[in-house]
């Protein structure tokens, strides 16, 4: 794309002395979901009654103490809904719902219509202050629009006396605060303030949205700052953000504002919304968490809170969506997964209760519900540390260290040419055919030892193999089991290799246990080959893992010789 006379740079805020860059998020905000009212109307299909007490029911047990449950004035079904929490008394106590409505007569009446029996309320009243809304939308000046905002408080204030029985809470919102003049937000707000009369005990909300990302998100702090320096009475005041992610940096801006001064941040579950959609305050809050600063937002079952939003939306949240994605704690690359591996396996010898300190991970995936199994996946771009994790963690094998390359590319292989990710069962299922007892050409049949090696130098073995169908008797003496067996190879003339590496552990616990042993020859001058021999008595796991190597050596000879 050619640059384009169409566009210009949004002007900068008179802020030279700006503070906000140098402070920290130490605490957490007010929260409020709006997942009832901005997200359900950026919805194709809005939510039943149904489905909406659900999403309600899930808000209140994350934590959320503040929802704006609708736009009562804006359908029945938003009406019906808010009358349906009232009568059924489904709002817990500590709970404050919120309504939005335009500055307008019927829109406010209807609003304090659907409140009736209410404990507590937060009405939400707003009205476009921007220069284009003015001139293109509205055609009004700022005095008018400025009084619209001055007449529709006025309204409010006047109602309080009709739902003698509930607590009633103000916000006001000049919508499009992001693309409105600062100093002319602040001249509607306060005057706005002048008629509601706000107090340090009951404060009002005064929420500035960025109801289109115009600007880089420190362009937004900016105007946050000078807001909350320039308010007269900013002590009467809670300040609230509201941002949108036109730009893909809602996240950062309402960081950004809080350090420049807010108090409050309103948004929805995983940042559904009008056309890119709003803040996503899980994010926000994993994000506060990350840096051990307590959300007040119990995430703790991540995939729970996914899955109850998924169907009560029909949205569907991105394998890539920070945290909360399906892929966002895996790795597929190979030295990714090689350095979680070593993180994971030093993790396992310190307290639980240490500092998280992981390479590729910015937080535990446990903490919010997610599993370790999931870290790694492999794919034809994984490598051995991420075989070895998933043989580890899913099947209690330990692939010996100068084992796991070998490894990593047999199953790179085997991935290249499914030309798909593979899952645990389908690397094990390589591991079996490449490495584990093998039996062609060579087979056990049966093996028995003579002799104790702690009481005397050398032990005796016989063995009854099959090589290439034809049944052989073995024999051969050495100082173990192992070398007992080589030797009787040896006597047969089957000898071409040396042994370089050996391992050995058991599987899992209990009298069942299975032993692993791992064993590497060198054939020849140079050709390396890994076997694996898995049986429940340790001495019959260590031949077998001698035949697989060997058995791998021959396999890979054309005409079958040895």
């Amino acid at each position: 794309m050619r640059e384009s006379i169409k566009y210009r740079p949004f002007p900068k805020i008179a802020l030279r002395d700006r503070q906000w860059p140098d402070r920290v998020i130490d605490k957490a905000p007010i929260w409020c979901s709006v997942d009832l009212r901005d997200g359900n109307q950026a919805l194709a299909n809005p939510m039943n009654v149904a489905q909406k007490l659900e999403m309600f029911a899930l808000l209140t047990a994350i934590g959320f103490r503040e929802i704006e449950v609708g736009f009562p004035s804006a359908s029945q079904v938003e009406f019906d809904f808010i009358r349906c929490l009232i009568e059924g008394n489904r709002i817990p106590e500590a709970v404050t719902i919120q309504l939005l409505t335009q500055a307008r007569e019927h829109l406010i009446c209807r609003s304090f219509e659907s409140v009736q029996g209410a404990e507590k309320v937060i009405i939400h009243l707003y009205n476009s202050t921007s220069p284009l809304q003015r001139r293109i939308t509205f055609g009004k000046s700022k005095e008018e629009v400025r009084q619209i905002a001055v007449e529709g408080t006025r309204l409010v204030k006047s109602l309080v006396a009709s739902v003698p029985e509930t607590k009633i809470r103000f916000e006001y919102s000049p919508e499009s605060f992001s693309d409105t003049e600062v100093d002319y937000a602040l001249e509607v707000c306060e005057a706005v303030m002048e008629v509601w009369k706000p107090t340090a005990k009951d404060p009002i909300i005064l929420n500035l949205p960025a109801t289109v990302e115009w600007a880089t998100p420190n362009v937004y702090a900016d105007q946050i700052e000078w807001f909350c320096r320039h308010l007269k009475e900013r002590d009467k005041a809670i300040i609230s953000l509201h941002t949108h992610n036109d730009r893909g940096t809602g996240v950062a801006a309402t960081e950004f504002g809080l350090m420049a001064g807010a108090d409050r941040v309103e948004g929805t579950l995983f940042g559904n919304g009008e056309r890119t959609g709003n803040l996503d305050i899980v994010t926000v809050a994993l994000n506060l968490y990350a840096q051990g600063v307590d959300s007040g937002l119990d995430l703790s079952d991540i995939l729970k809170i996914r899955e109850t939003y998924e169907q009560c939306t029909g949205m569907t949240v991105p394998e890539r969506q920070p945290y909360s994605g399906d892929l966002v704690f895996t790795a597929f690359s190979g030295s990714h997964q090689d350095a979680i591996k070593k993180g994971m396996d030093l993790r396992c010898k310190e307290n639980p209760n240490a500092r998280w300190q992981m390479p590729y991970l910015l937080i535990d995936p446990q903490d919010i519900g997610r599993t370790y199994e999931a870290i790694i996946r492999i794919n034809s771009q994984s490598g051995k540390g991420g075989v070895a994790y998933v043989m580890n963690r899913e099947f209690g094998l330990e692939i010996p260290k100068a084992m796991q390359l070998d490894l990593g590319e047999s199953v790179n292989r085997f991935a290249d040419r499914l030309g798909r990710e593979l899952f645990s069962e389908d690397v094990f299922e390589v591991f079996q055919k490449e490495y584990v007892n093998l039996k062609k050409p060579l087979e056990l049949i049966r093996f028995s030892l003579r002799g104790d090696p702690v009481v005397a130098p050398t032990i005796h073995c016989k063995a009854e193999v099959l090589m290439h169908g034809e049944r052989v008797q073995l024999e051969g003496e050495g100082n173990g089991p192992i070398n007992a067996f080589v030797h009787s190879l040896e006597q047969r003339g089957w000898k071409r290799f040396c042994l370089l590496d050996f391992r050995e552990h058991a599987i899992g616990k209990g009298s069942g246990t299975e032993a692993a042993a791992y064993i590497q020859i060198e054939w020849g001058k140079g050709q390396k080959l890994w076997g694996v021999g898995i049986d429940t008595d340790i001495n019959l796991a260590s031949v077998k893992a001698l035949i697989s190597a060997f058995n791998r050596r021959c396999q890979q000879d054309i005409s079958g010789n040895i």
